[in-house]
C-alpha cells in the first residue's frame, strides 16, 4: 500500500515536472519580470550572501567556519524545502493543482537559458569574433578566458554545457520527480550554495565544505544519468558509454566528469585539461586524449546533442507520468 501510494506520487510529480520543463523551455524567465523582481535563484543568492557575511567572518577560527557553513546549509536548504511544502499545501485542494505546481516548478529549471548562453558563444565563434566569444563564455565559466583562442573557448563552452545540463536540468528534475516541489526547491538551494561558497580557497574551504559535499551527494545519480543521456544521442551508444565509464574518473569532480566525458565521447573531442583561474594555472587531466581538439563546429554539434537530450528528458518525464496506466 505504501509503495503503491509513493508510485502514484511519482507519477504525479513527473507530470508536474513535465509541465514545468515545457514551460521553461518555451518561455524561460521573462527579462521584464527579472528586471522587476529578480529570480528565485537570485533570492536564494541574497540569503546566502547575508548568511556568509554573518557566519563567515575573517577572524573566525576554522572550526567556527565549519560550523557556520553547516548552519548556513541547514537554514537555506530547510527554508527552500519548507517553501516547497507550503506551496503544495496551498494548492493541493484545487482542481488545477498539477498545473499550478508545474508553474511553480519552472523557475528552478534552466534548459532554455543554458541553450541561449551557449549559443551566445557559438554565434560569434562562427563569425570569427573572438573578443565577443570570450566575453560570452566568461559569463558561463569561472576560468580566465581573456587570452583564449577559438579551440579553448569552444572547449570551455562545451564543458559548461555538459556540466550544467546535469546541474541545471537533470538533477532538479530528478529530485522533483522523487520528492515534488520540496525536492526540487531543496536541490536548487544546495546547488546554489555550492556555486556561491563551495570553493577550496582561503575564505570558503571550511565554510563551504558542507555545501560542497552535500552538492556532490545530491548530484551523484543525476550526473551519471546525464552522461547516459548524452551517450544516447549517437546511433551506437555502447562505445561512448564504455569511454565515459573509463574517462569520468579523471575529472576533479566526482560528478561533472560523467556528462563531460560522455559529450567528449559523443563528439570524439578532448575536454578538460589545463586552465587558469585568477592568474593561477591549474593542471587538469585531459578527458578522451585520443580525441580531436575542440572547434567552433564541435560547439554547434554539442548544442545539437543537447537538444536531443532535452527530447529524451521530455519523453522520460511523460512516460513516467503515464506509467500508472501500465501498472
Amino acid at each position: 500500500m505504501i509503495l503503491t501510494s509513493y508510485l502514484d506520487l511519482i507519477f504525479i510529480n513527473s507530470l508536474i515536472m513535465f509541465i514545468g520543463f515545457s514551460l521553461e523551455w518555451l518561455c524561460g524567465w521573462p527579462s521584464r519580470l527579472y528586471a522587476l523582481i529578480g529570480h528565485p535563484v537570485s533570492w536564494l543568492g541574497r540569503l546566502i550572501g547575508l548568511l556568509d557575511g554573518l557566519l563567515n567572518r575573517p577572524h573566525h577560527p576554522q572550526m567556527v567556519r565549519y560550523i557556520g557553513g553547516i548552519i548556513c546549509l541547514s537554514i537555506v536548504a530547510c527554508l527552500a524545502i519548507v517553501i516547497g511544502y507550503g506551496i503544495m499545501a496551498m494548492i493541493e485542494k484545487t482542481e488545477i493543482a498539477i498545473i499550478l505546481a508545474g508553474i511553480a516548478s519552472f523557475p528552478m529549471l534552466a534548459s532554455r537559458s543554458l541553450a541561449q548562453h551557449v549559443k551566445a558563444v557559438a554565434t560569434p565563434l562562427q563569425d570569427d569574433d573572438i573578443e565577443a566569444a570570450r566575453q560570452a563564455v566568461s559569463m558561463i565559466v569561472g576560468r580566465d578566458v581573456s587570452s583564449s583562442d577559438a579551440p579553448a573557448i569552444s572547449r570551455a563552452a562545451i564543458e559548461s554545457l555538459a556540466e550544467n545540463t546535469s546541474d541545471g536540468i537533470i538533477a532538479p528534475l530528478f529530485w522533483g520527480v522523487l520528492a515534488g516541489l520540496p525536492g526540487l526547491y531543496g536541490y536548487k538551494a544546495i546547488n546554489t550554495l555550492d556555486s556561491m561558497i563551495g570553493y577550496k580557497n582561503e575564505r570558503y574551504a571550511a565554510f563551504g565544505w558542507a555545501s560542497a559535499r552535500c552538492d556532490d551527494l545530491v548530484n551523484l545519480l543525476p550526473a551519471r544519468l546525464a552522461g547516459l543521456l548524452f551517450c544516447l544521442t549517437v546511433s551506437n551508444p555502447a562505445k561512448q558509454i564504455m569511454l565515459m565509464w573509463r574517462e569520468a574518473g579523471k575529472h576533479r569532480s566526482p560528478n561533472a566528469g560523467w556528462p563531460e566525458s560522455a559529450l567528449a565521447a559523443s563528439l570524439d573531442i578532448q575536454l578538460s585539461g589545463p586552465r587558469s583561474y585568477h592568474g593561477r594555472k591549474v593542471d587538469e587531466a585531459v578527458i578522451n586524449p585520443a580525441g580531436r581538439i575542440a572547434t567552433p563546429q564541435d560547439l554547434s554539434a554539442a548544442l545539437v546533442s543537447y537538444h536531443k537530450v532535452m527530447i529524451w528528458v521530455g519523453i522520460l518525464l511523460i512516460s513516467i507520468a503515464f506509467g500508472k496506466f501500465l501498472i
